[in-house]
């Protein structure tokens, strides 16, 4: 049976996942959760999230930029890979992106992975001035972003004229540590235009992890990567996934009522859809009825599960019960 690898989101007040904590504080949270996954071996990567304005709403809240994160990361950790699920491609210029990726590349000895995607929050890319471009042209920027990165990372030099980038021996120097770049994780589940680029360029995919709509993905994955020749078993495939779990149901009901009452410090009107949404989650139980829902997606091909735990940085249990009871069980 195939082994199922673990990754870590980190809190980065995105997801109102700061509230409360003072300013002056959030490294050392944000830090703290990175070296507790660091000096572990349940979780083989840390990932943030790349958004500027909080949701459910953009109410203020912190929300921390991602690559700064990752460079900070790649800093005071030794072990874990680093992600972002995932970067939106035209935030920033994809050569840039490539130099700024490669930067922390070598800072962290070879660990950065590179999540990557179209972008889909409206409100903070035209409050940031970047406009808001049709589903279409957003997907187009990722197809020639994804393209500059290769020749950036393999050649040190990269020359291309798209429709929306263009770069003339825009270079590159040093490489990255890992040869062609860190690896590509195409994040989406356009099933006519994102997974086709995924088909042609991703080492992994990031879409729905429901056990439903990950199998329908998995199939329009696998055709695409058929019309262009290429093996799926060379795509490693992921799923995000808010956990809620506890020792026993009662538990777990005690925490998605915390997690309400968390969130209506902050969006009190939203806090009620917020914790039920949690609760419909696939991966909430008991660590026995976790481990049953993960080895089922197991089976469908899932490989990687990036975990999410709303309340990590005021309380590490949770992480704690799923890395020594849910974590060895799928391995």
């Amino acid at each position: 049976m195939r082994r199922m690898r673990f990754g870590l989101f980190i809190p980065q007040g995105w997801r109102q996942d700061l509230t409360g904590i003072d300013a002056s504080q959030h490294w050392a949270v944000m830090s703290g959760l990175a070296r507790y996954a660091d000096e572990g071996d349940a979780f083989e990567s840390i990932w943030v999230y790349d958004h500027f304005h909080a949701v459910p709403e953009p109410n203020g809240e912190a929300t921390h930029e991602a690559w700064s994160l990752i460079n900070a990361f790649a800093a005071s950790t030794s072990r874990v890979r680093l992600g972002q699920m995932c970067t939106c491609m035209a935030y920033r210029n994809p050569a840039y992106l490539a130099k700024v990726a490669t930067t922390a590349d070598v800072i962290s000895g070879g660990r950065v992975e590179m999540g990557i995607g179209a972008g889909w929050y409206e409100h903070e890319w035209r409050a940031y001035g970047y406009g808001f471009p049709s589903a279409g042209e957003r997907i187009a920027m990722l197809d020639e972003g994804v393209q500059i990165f290769k020749q950036m990372w393999t050649n040190g030099v990269a020359t291309f004229a798209g429709r929306h980038y263009q770069v003339d021996g825009a270079q590159l120097s040093p490489l990255p540590l890992q040869v062609d770049g860190p690896p590509l994780w195409i994040a989406g589940g356009g099933e006519r235009k994102t997974l086709r680029i995924a088909a042609e360029h991703a080492q992994y995919t990031n879409f729905d992890g429901s056990p439903e709509g990950f199998a329908h993905k998995s199939q329009v994955l696998a055709e695409h990567c058929a019309a262009i020749g290429r093996d799926p078993a060379e795509i490693t495939r992921s799923a995000n996934y808010n956990v809620v779990i506890g020792e026993t149901e009662a538990d777990v009901d005690d925490k998605v009522a915390w997690l309400e009452e968390h969130y209506a410090l902050t969006v009190p009107d939203k806090a009620p859809g917020l914790a039920e949404d949690l609760r419909k989650g696939p991966l909430v139980g008991t660590p026995e009825q976790v481990v049953e829902k993960l080895t089922a997606l197991r089976e469908l091909g899932l490989g990687y599960a990036i975990t999410y735990f709303a309340d990590a940085a005021y309380d590490r249990s949770s992480i704690e019960l799923f890395a020594d009871q849910v974590v060895p069980a799928l391995r």
